[in-house]
């Protein structure tokens, strides 16, 4: 009786070891992840050629540089980054917009391109990622100094 009282003992001792190592070091050898900042993420994207285009001629390209502010936490999430949207939502919004004409120089209404620009690009995304579009550098290049 005490053999079989004793092996008891021993697995049950053994059981509750185990089963105790293996809450308690499960914290120990668990992998750490690093957390990430949270916040706004800037992104400068590359130079944009846009032809001009009057009396069915190339007048000349607008090149503009645009840079980008985006909520860092669904950027994340995100399973395509928001860039290739900003860079064809600012292509069609210069291309198409009839108030641009070089020809007849006059100030330019850029908040409000810009913001249609965020705005167009986040209903495309389906959710408020793009925070806030800016201008880094804009220029018209004539055709006539387009080197060939």
């Amino acid at each position: 009786m005490r053999v079989l009282l004793t092996g008891l003992w021993i697995c049950a001792v053994t059981i509750l070891s185990c089963y105790g190592a293996v809450t308690w070091g499960g914290g120990v050898f668990a992998k750490k992840t690093e957390p990430y900042l949270e916040g706004l993420q800037y992104q400068k994207l590359a130079p944009i050629n846009v032809p001009m285009i009057a009396d069915g001629k190339v007048q000349g390209y607008v090149v503009t540089v645009l840079v980008f502010t985006a909520d860092a936490k669904l950027m994340h999430t995100l399973p395509v980054p928001p860039n290739a949207f900003v860079v064809d939502e600012a292509f069609r919004q210069i291309y198409s917009d009839p108030e641009i004409d070089f020809r007849k120089l006059a100030k330019y209404n850029i908040n409000r391109r810009l913001a249609e620009i965020r705005a167009r690009v986040n209903e495309r995304l389906g959710s408020d990622v793009v925070k806030d579009v800016l201008v880094d550098e804009m220029n018209f290049v004539a055709k006539r100094e387009v080197r060939s």
